[in-house]
Parts: C-alpha cells; sequence; structure tokens
C-alpha cells in the first residue's frame, strides 16, 4: 500500500528546475518508493540501485561505463556507495543542458550533501526525507505550522491514542503493517543500520557499545546534549561521543535543535537539544514495549514533545524547506526556558508543549522572555491535548497537537 508523500509536489517542481534532484534521509523512511512512484507516472525513467555489489563495484571502478549502460532519465538509488560517480554526472547534465536527468537517494544526509555539493554545485536540487508524518498518515495536505495559521480546529485525539502513535512511529512499514509488532521490525532495522551505514561512515569496534550510546541518546531525545555525560555512561572519550553523535545526525535519526543567540542575550546555554525523528525508534531503544506504560512514565513528557517537535520539523522539510535557520530553542541561566521557536519573516513564534489537556495560561510564563530580543514576536502557542483552538490572550492560544 502507497501512502502519498506529502514531498511529492516538490519533488516534481525541482525536478522541472534542476537536472539532478537528491533526496536523502535514514533507511526505509520511504526515499525508493517515492521515486517509484514517480517512475510509474512517467515510463521513460529507468531505475538502478547501488545495493546490488557487482553495480556498486562498476560505479565505483568505472564511472563512465556504469553510466553508459542507461539512458536518462534515471533513478540510482543509493548513491552514497559510489559517489565517484558524481563528478561524471556533472558532464552529462552540463553536456545535455537539460532538467530532470538524474534522480539519487541516499542514506547518509550530511556526509552525502557535502560530497553532492562540491560535485553537482548549482545542478542538484536536495530533499531531506523523514519517516511518515501524522498528516501523511492520515491522508492529509497541510501547511508547515505556525500558529497564525490556526485560528479555529478540533481534535478527538486522546492522550492514549497519540501515545499509540508514538510507540509506533512513522517508519512506512510501521504504518501499513498494523500487526507487525516494533521489536521485531525496529530489531532487524537496527541491524540492517548497523551492517550498512555505520560501516561505511565509521570504524566501531564495539557495536555492543554503540547500540549503548543509541540507547543512550533516546533516553535523552528533548533534552540539551551533554556529551560528557554520555561518553561517561557509554565508557568511551568526549571525542569518540562527539563522532557518534554526529554519525546519527548524519544518518538521519537524529535532529539538533540549536539555541537561541541574538545579541542582545548574553547569559545563554549554547548546548542544541536532540530530538530522535521517529519516536517508535526512540521507544525501542529505551525498552518501551506497551504504549500505555510509556504514557503514564516519567519520560511521558519528553516522548511527547519529541513528538511534537519531529512532526514540525517533518512538516517544513516536506515542503522543501530548510528548518535549520528558522528553529531554535530558548533556555538561560535563570531558567527561562521556551520549547521550540520558529523564526519566520523576520518574526519570532514561540511554541511550549504540554502533555496536558488544559495547561492554562501557566504555559505562557516565559514568554515575557521574547521582549528583550531583537525580532518581533508574532502569535505564540501553547501544543497540548486540547480538543479545540482555546485563546490565552490577545496573542496565544492552546492548539491541539492534530494541528501540527
Amino acid at each position: 500500500m502507497y501512502i502519498r508523500r506529502i514531498m511529492e509536489s516538490k519533488l516534481k517542481y525541482l525536478s522541472e528546475h534542476f537536472p539532478v534532484v537528491m533526496v536523502c534521509g535514514a533507511r526505509q523512511v520511504g526515499k525508493t518508493t517515492l521515486l517509484n512512484q514517480i517512475r510509474e507516472e512517467s515510463e521513460q525513467i529507468q531505475y538502478v540501485t547501488l545495493d546490488y555489489p557487482r553495480l556498486r563495484n562498476l560505479a565505483k571502478e568505472d564511472p563512465e561505463l556504469f553510466l553508459q549502460q542507461y539512458q536518462t532519465p534515471l533513478i540510482i538509488d543509493e548513491i552514497q556507495y559510489a559517489p565517484q560517480l558524481l563528478p561524471y554526472i556533472k558532464i552529462r547534465v552540463d553536456q545535455a543542458g537539460q532538467n530532470g536527468l538524474y534522480y539519487l537517494t541516499g542514506s547518509q544526509m550530511f556526509h552525502m550533501m557535502k560530497n553532492v555539493s562540491e560535485s553537482l554545485a548549482g545542478r542538484v536540487g536536495i530533499l531531506s526525507m523523514y519517516s511518515l508524518s501524522r498528516a501523511e498518515i492520515d491522508g492529509r495536505v497541510t501547511m508547515p505550522f505556525l500558529p497564525n495559521k490556526i485560528r479555529t480546529a478540533e481534535s478527538k485525539d486522546t492522550v492514549t491514542e497519540i501515545f499509540q502513535r508514538i510507540y509506533r512511529g512513522g517508519m512506512p512499514q510501521m504504518i501499513t503493517d498494523p500487526e507487525l509488532l516494533p521489536e521485531d521490525y525496529f530489531g532487524a532495522y537496527m541491524q540492517t543500520y548497523l551492517e550498512r551505514d555505520i560501516r561505511d561512515l565509521i570504524s566501531v569496534k564495539d557495536e555492543n557499545k554503540f547500540l549503548k550510546f543509541l540507547s543512550c541518546a533516546a533516553a535523552r531525545s528533548a533534552q540539551e546534549v551533554n556529551l560528557a555525560d554520555m561518553a561517561k555512561d557509554v565508557e568511551i572519550d568526549r571525542k569518540t561521543a562527539d563522532g557518534w553523535l554526529s554519525v546519527l545526525v548524519s544518518s538521519g535519526l537524529v535532529y539538533l535543535l540549536s539555541p537561541y543567540s541574538g545579541n542582545t542575550i548574553k547569559r545563554i546555554i549554547k548546548r542544541p537539544k536532540l530530538y530522535f525523528m521517529d519516536t517508535g525508534l526512540a521507544c525501542y531503544l529505551t525498552l518501551w514495549n506497551n504504549p500505555r506504560a510509556l504514557e503514564l512514565s516519567a519520560m511521558a513528557g519528553a516522548m511527547f514533545e519529541t513528538y511534537v517537535v519531529s512532526e514540525i520539523i517533518k512538516g517544513y522539510v516536506n515542503h522543501g524547506i530548510d528548518v535549520r535557520s528558522r528553529f531554535y530553542y530558548y533556555r538561560d541561566n535563570n531558567g527561562g526556558e521556551i520549547d521550540l521557536m520558529i523564526i519566520e519573516n523576520g518574526k519570532l513564534y514561540p511554541i511550549e508543549i504540554k502533555k496536558s489537556a488544559d495547561p492554562g495560561k501557566a504555559a505562557l510564563k516565559n514568554f515575557n522572555i521574547l521582549k528583550s530580543l531583537p525580532e518581533e514576536t508574532g502569535e505564540g502557542a501553547v501544543i497540548c491535548m486540547t480538543p479545540m483552538v482555546i485563546p490565552l490572550d490577545d496573542k496565544n492560544k492552546m492548539i491541539p497537537v492534530r494541528c501540527i
């Protein structure tokens, strides 16, 4: 069963304006399925995957001969296995002078983007891809979330239903096969991740320690990164912990939310916050095997925040928008904290995230911090389990979690 992806329209748009389109993201989020759907709509597009060892070796050893075997337009799956192809693709697209010639996928996001940007600068449109969003699962097309765009809405979600979604996550196979148990799926997923991605990126002498580091990171989702503590817990040095965290980001499993740093703010915490981009994987790594137990646990608030932030990020990324210069969090040494701040057209939109159904005006207590920031302040939101949009004052409101 194919679940339509919101980024389909952006992918088609980029193929009309660039000779090469790159779709990168974590393993099994649906990159190949998306491109094969585009292929079905255009019989001219050919497909080849570098998962096959012989084809991979040919692409590495004789890139020119490899490209001669296939007509364009061409999908090349798992391009990270043969970055040697990229300079030859550049030559071909420059000679052809056409758009929509090559579609590439890769499972190592920023590692691949570096190679692609060096070889294909100005010739490639890049899309990042994560697991399915709530809107995609529900079959809705939504716009990127901003508090001022939500005026009225109702939701019948219960907190138990939300935690069932959190527990299963958004990996396509977990959605299309409701009988599949998370421990079975994610156990196989982690083995594939270790064998294919990790061994390509770094040399891990002790895979058990790397898995422990993964679990340690998952347990700290929605928290500031403290590499010293993580290294101590896993019994590795800080430099190794830093490198391993970079791998989690590079392979699309983790997003690091930057701290806000306006020029007028002197006492700002400089560490990013860590978020797993699929809550199902985070639950598996932290050994939760029951959504109800998770809902009642001390980790419930962090998992709920992880779900909300990852959904908002997916909403932007699915429309081809780079969130790195738009999304921040705020925390200072006085205890002032705002979970998420979105900067759009010079305005700053503050967002608090609460698991309760009626957090009330108390949730806005830190919004006064915004008066000291240089940006103009827009409408704010408390994303929570409220059944409808409820104004809290003239600029801020509670918004149901379904609206993200």
